[in-house]
């Protein structure tokens, strides 16, 4: 007998048969998810990537297939040809295949399974560690398809959305000079120039700007990046963006095509027309009111500016007021300095009440009075104060915030709150000196451009940051097109000119030919695909992910190289 699959060829996927296919004869191929063998009826679940499908072997409709089925287990490979009957009365309502079966007449088996180490099934007890070292098993569980279905749309979705925006995908290199001021690079070794190394991409930054320099126009790509960070929750080695760049524009037009995309994704993904334009808050406003440059603006409860109410010692002083509706007990406020101390800081408290404040955060009438005035508190409200360096009265009562907003369920799910962050600092002062905030090609406000060098710390930049629902979805801005400008901006951040032409000679060349006014953005499309699928990192959405440490379970990589191998790349470990 030839092989099946050199006779037939599939007609459907598993997941596709309904009602209407009744009656018709369909080849499919898929693995088997379950068997129940009933004596004269063999029941299995057979699935594929788009779902699954009851398939019934009877003696009577085929002995030798009827036989076979006797033989499957989980996971085996199978070939099955039959006919699409229905189940009348027998609907399963929690597939939605559920209305018909396959009565099957012929079943060869393509490949045998051992007994997979976990079960591929959604609720699965394996831990992370056991399901990475077998990733292959695991991204047949149904909901991790899912999600990479939804990825591979979301590709699509980009591409015809910038197309007619006049965009060409272009693609830039993976290996370039290793450029200071952003992310710590990976090394990769030449052997053709032995001594010398290449730096895998943490961005195509320069790259896309020399694209506008050439004349592309508007450029996109989605793109591989490379960054050797710790790792968390929502950040890897290796990840990828979507990346794009505008020549003449300012930056509401980087922002509109920006809107355009997100909005695409949303409807493409979850039916959902999100309202545009998207709000904008400045900087200044986002950190004052919630102490965060990515705030969650799915619920409010704003911190307020105390400093001037109450005696603080010349100690920044905010105020987060928790309304009495969101009942707040004993126990939960006497463990906030628990919670202070991952911040390095303390937190008090008190309870309004119309006798004065309840709790052991004390202060005089006059003080009590101008607090309640400011943050608008009423009897029963919960005030938690933070008395500290600014920076961290703002990331202990912002975490707090987005804790307590947790806690009683003020950020309701399926509602998407974008807002463009903006008028960030230009620089930001480090134990080195200053630095680029975001990266030393931001162009600075044109209005801060004269405090430079006499205030940097003063000086706007022109970047913007797209946030939603408290995760920082992408960054950007309007770049430097004007060789001076970038030049003044390397001494601010500490690199000569000397360093300057050794580091960036190519570009600092560039900006010398009639370069366009330009800007751009880049997307995080992992953590984008993340939100869209509800997961709860972006582990969920990318193919093979490393672990915490920056591992590959599966293939155990990084893995030493051998002798001959580093002799031939002219290396010598260190003992």
């Amino acid at each position: 007998m030839q092989p099946f699959m050199a006779e037939l060829k599939r007609t459907h996927r598993c997941g596709e048969l309904r009602a209407e296919h009744a009656g018709h004869d369909v080849v499919l191929f898929g693995w088997v998810d379950s068997r129940r063998d009933h004596g004269g009826c063999v029941f299995i679940d057979l699935r594929d990537r788009s779902g699954l499908v009851q398939v019934v072997f009877r003696l009577e409709s085929g002995a030798e297939a009827h036989g076979l089925a006797g033989d499957l287990r989980s996971e085996f490979c199978v070939a099955v040809a039959g006919r699409v009957a229905s189940r009348g009365t027998n609907v399963n309502p929690r597939i939605p295949t559920g209305e018909v079966e396959v009565e099957g007449k012929r079943l060869e088996i393509l490949s045998r399974a051992d007994a997979p180490p976990f079960s591929i099934a959604d609720r699965v007890d394996a831990g992370e560690s056991l399901r990475f070292k077998h990733r292959y098993l695991d991204l047949r569980r149904p909901t991790l398809q899912k999600n990479f279905l939804l990825r591979s749309e979301c590709y699509r979705v980009v591409r015809e959305t910038l197309r007619p925006h006049g965009f060409l995908e272009i693609e830039t290199p993976y290996m370039i000079r290793h450029t200071p001021g952003g992310a710590r690079n990976f090394l990769v070794p030449s052997r053709l120039n032995l001594g010398s190394f290449y730096g895998l991409a943490e961005s195509p930054q320069l790259f896309k700007q020399l694209f506008m320099v050439a004349g592309m126009d508007r450029y996109f790509q989605i793109v591989r990046c490379f960054r050797d960070e710790d790792l968390r929750h929502d950040r890897q080695l290796e990840f990828t963006q979507i990346d794009l760049e505008m020549s003449f524009v300012v930056e509401e037009d980087v922002q509109q095509v920006t809107e355009a995309v997100m909005s695409a994704l949303w409807e493409m993904a979850l039916g959902v027309k999100v309202p545009t334009p998207f709000a904008r808050m400045p900087f200044a406003e986002a950190m004052e009111r919630y102490g965060s440059d990515k705030p969650d603006l799915r619920f409010d409860l704003p911190l307020t500016d105390v400093s001037q109410a109450i005696e603080t010692e010349g100690r920044a002083a905010k105020v987060l007021r928790v309304p009495a509706e969101h009942k707040m007990s004993r126990s939960q406020l006497d463990g906030l300095d628990e919670f202070a101390k991952g911040f390095g800081s303390k937190l008090g408290w008190a309870r309004v009440s119309e006798a004065g404040w309840q709790g052991p955060f004390k202060r005089s009438d006059a003080e009590r009075a101008a607090v309640e005035r400011l943050c608008g508190a009423v009897a029963g409200d919960v005030l938690i104060f933070c008395i500290d360096k600014a920076a961290t009265v703002d990331a202990t009562l912002g975490a707090l915030r987005l804790q307590i907003g947790e806690r009683f369920g003020l950020a309701k799910t399926g509602e998407w709150r974008f807002v463009w962050i903006t008028d960030f600092p230009l620089l930001e002062k480090t134990d080195a000196g200053w630095a680029a905030r975001h990266h030393p090609f931001t162009s600075p406000h044109p209005d801060d451009l004269h405090l430079l060098e006499s205030d940097p710390g003063r000086v706007r930049a022109c970047a913007y940051d797209l946030v939603l629902n408290g995760s920082e979805v992408g960054g950007g801005s309007i770049r430097n097109h004007r060789p001076d400008v970038q030049s003044r901006l390397f001494r601010a951040i500490g690199i000569s000119d000397e360093e300057a032409r050794e580091k960036f000679a190519f570009l600092l060349d560039a900006l010398r030919y009639g370069p366009p006014p330009h800007g751009g953005i880049a997307l995080g499309l992992d953590r984008i695909v993340m939100l869209l699928c509800g997961a709860e990192s972006i582990r969920d959405v990318i193919a093979f992910p490393k672990t915490q440490r920056g591992t590959c379970l599966m293939t155990e990589a990084p893995a030493p190289a051998l002798p001959s191998q580093l002799d031939e790349l002219g290396i010598r470990l260190k003992a």
